[in-house]
């Protein structure tokens, strides 16, 4: 029985252009468009980068902070590329990792996580599991941003979001939801924008 092709599979527009633009994956757009918008990367600033393999958002962050800058990227898995002088990696389970291991390259002007479950297909556990990095992300985030800072983090959709993101609300100034073009549309996850670390 031939195979069906499952077009939600299919190398689309940001995939080739990832690849055209020599970015690690398609993820970095997300990050990309947002920052457009939002001016989150600055000259100087100094960024935290949670499951950043396999380094596309280290890549665009690096480029936009300069060489001033720093991005320190954590992530179970490694980074293949090589990277800049302005990069830091730690290959280490961010749900164990002690704040303090950090504070010698914080505070942070920015905290940003792109991390995700390994799915299971059964939604609900999915969600689960996507909100638990998602509150380590933000937990981190109270312990290691600078006041003013800001915060990125993606999540599931799913039955518990609107309490994270109350709690958010209580942290920061400003709290956006934010759905980048480039996400997959049958995707069930969105961005959390914190803005203004309350400190």
């Amino acid at each position: 029985m031939p195979k069906i092709k499952d077009n939600r599979r299919v190398s689309d527009y940001w995939s080739r252009k990832a690849k055209e633009e020599r970015y690690p994956a398609r993820s970095v757009y997300k990050l990309k468009e947002v920052n457009l918008k939002y001016h989150l990367l600055r000259p100087g600033s100094r960024v935290l980068d949670l499951g950043s393999a396999p380094g596309g958002w280290m890549m665009y962050a690096s480029e936009s902070i300069g060489p001033h800058g720093l991005v320190v990227g954590l992530d179970l898995q490694s980074v293949k590329m090589k990277l800049a002088s302005n990069m830091r990696f730690k290959q280490t389970d961010v749900l164990e990792i002690e704040p303090e291991l950090l504070v010698e390259y914080g505070p942070f002007d920015l905290i940003m996580s792109d991390m995700a479950p390994a799915t299971t297909g059964a939604k609900d556990v999915d969600q689960a599991r996507s909100l638990e990095l998602a509150v380590t992300a933000f937990e981190l985030s109270q312990k290691l941003l600078d006041k003013g800072g800001a915060f990125l983090v993606k999540v599931f959709e799913g039955p518990d979001v609107a309490n994270f993101f109350n709690d958010l609300k209580q942290t920061f100034k400003t709290i956006r939801r934010v759905k980048p073009k480039s996400s997959r549309q049958f995707s069930p996850e969105i961005f959390g924008l914190g803005l203004n670390f309350k400190g």
